[in-house]
């Protein structure tokens, strides 16, 4: 089995809007400016998974040698406590990641997709019964929640790109 970060699989039949000319998209990996270890690994392989399964690209992990480039600097992330059980500890939190990001067409040198502030919102269950001060306590007691963000993070920015043509 191949890695997703490289070996361009792809689904038949799930289309886009992109041009035509782009068969190769390059996601090298994000820039993370929080405080949350490995964050910006995870949310790229996520990106790149996505991608892979919604689309008909070859999927890379370099910036050169590809027909359009998918940049991420991720400025921020927060949480807070949305909803709250019997013995007041939180129950629910928002996290909300803040990102900048871009796909530019390499040949033709112009951004094809960008979202300067992309703002990403998602409340999540605390299955860990221990309320977190911060994001980076959360995703410490709270293993799958990484994940799940990643996920949905990653289905939410494709999905904005490729139904943006």
């Amino acid at each position: 089995m191949c890695s997703t970060a490289g070996c361009g699989y792809t689904l038949a039949g799930r289309g886009s809007f992109l041009p035509a000319y782009i068969k190769t998209i390059g996601i090298p990996t994000f820039t993370n400016r929080t405080p949350i270890f490995n964050l910006e690994t995870t949310l790229t392989q996520k990106v790149r998974s996505e991608f892979i399964g919604r689309g008909k690209y070859q999927i890379l992990p370099q910036a050169t040698g590809v027909d359009a480039l998918l940049t991420c600097d991720i400025t921020s992330v927060t949480i807070a406590p949305s909803s709250f059980n019997q013995q007041q500890l939180a129950s629910r939190y928002a996290i909300v990641i803040v990102a900048n990001i871009q796909l530019r067409d390499v040949k033709e040198d112009k951004v094809l997709w960008e979202n300067p502030g992309l703002v990403f919102r998602q409340d999540y269950e605390n299955t860990s019964g221990r309320n977190a001060a911060d994001a980076a306590s959360f995703f410490a007691n709270e293993t799958n929640a990484f994940d799940r963000v990643g996920s949905d993070f990653a289905r939410s920015v494709v999905s904005s790109i490729l139904e943006a043509f």
